[in-house]
């Protein structure tokens, strides 16, 4: 609400700004949705129960540090069968 604009431009500049916020924090997760399926409401659930509990829930820098060491297991696995 800080960038407030009024009249049609200032509509169509505030939906700029925030299309280009979401799609900065956003693309990596936009990235698992198009590879697990967009449509699979079964990754999509999990995508948001996962959001939740880091955002939300009381443990929120545990399950972002859990997340992040098992994806770092899970790269470097892939990156050994790989090779």
């Amino acid at each position: 609400m800080t960038h407030w604009r009024d009249e049609t431009p200032g509509a169509l500049q505030m939906g700029m700004r925030h299309g280009a916020y979401c799609l900065g924090f956003c693309w990596a997760l936009m990235c698992v949705l198009f590879v697990a399926g967009a449509m699979n409401l079964v990754w999509v659930a999990t995508l948001a129960l996962f959001v939740f509990l880091e955002k939300i829930g009381p443990t929120g820098a545990i399950v972002a540090r859990a997340a992040g060491m098992a994806m770092i297991v899970v790269g470097v696995l892939l990156f050994v069968r790989i090779h």
